[in-house]
């Protein structure tokens, strides 16, 4: 299974989290948005298409951040997270679930889903490569 994840800043550098509702495997876990790709999908389609369903935004710009590959028992799946530069529209909880913003310093303390931690890791290297908090702050247009 493919799986497409985004990691979304605001203005004051924050991250977008959003929970697992009940019923959903991992139920009340926090995880990155972002779903399945559909087939004849490449990673950035089911990105755009999963921000617009899940959250009513459009994605312009994203570039590559990690892939991971998680084995379990029944499947095999193989996640491409990607940092988005730049999108249009508020996000909001279009699929009932709760989202929240946190510092990237907070991230480890989160429930998240126990698969996410390398994310984090790759969301902390990153804030440490980059040149100041202007990189988050350029792309959100029509906010």
């Amino acid at each position: 299974m493919q799986v497409a994840a985004a990691v979304l800043f605001d203005a004051a550098g924050r991250v977008l989290i959003g929970r697992r509702p009940e019923g959903k495997p991992m139920a009340g876990f926090w995880e990155f948005p972002g779903g399945k790709l559909d087939a004849g999908e490449d990673a950035v389609q089911a990105l755009e298409r999963e921000l617009s369903e899940e959250l009513g935004i459009g994605l312009e710009q994203a570039r590559p951040l990690i892939t991971l590959r998680n084995d379990y028992p029944d499947r095999t799946v193989v996640l491409e997270v990607f940092i988005v530069d730049s999108y249009k529209g508020e996000p909001a909880a279009l699929e009932g679930q709760a989202l929240r913003w946190v510092r990237t310093a907070e991230l480890s303390r989160q429930q998240l889903l126990p698969a996410d931690a390398p994310i984090v890791d790759a969301i902390m290297a990153y804030e440490g490569t980059a040149h100041g908090a202007g990189h988050r702050l350029a792309g959100h247009s029509a906010r």
